[in-house]
């Protein structure tokens, strides 16, 4: 199973719906981008990792207030 469909079940999960799904694939073109969105992801990290991106990212979703149930 890839992300996108590990996504797309974990969002059919009532106790998940608001977990925060961040992408991190070397499929960094804007149409993966926007699979990864769609199938429920709340945001993508291109490959290779920028740290700074990514701590900032993993920031963003972790203050967010949203709680793992």
């Amino acid at each position: 199973m890839n992300g996108v469909d590990a996504t797309r079940q974990i969002r059919a999960l009532p106790s998940y719906a608001q977990t925060p799904i961040l992408a991190m694939t070397a499929n960094a073109f804007d149409e993966d981008r926007q699979v990864c969105i769609e199938a429920g992801m709340n945001d993508h990290i291109g490959k290779p990792v920028d740290p700074d991106v990514l701590f900032e990212t993993l920031l963003k979703w972790l203050s967010s207030g949203v709680q793992a149930p």
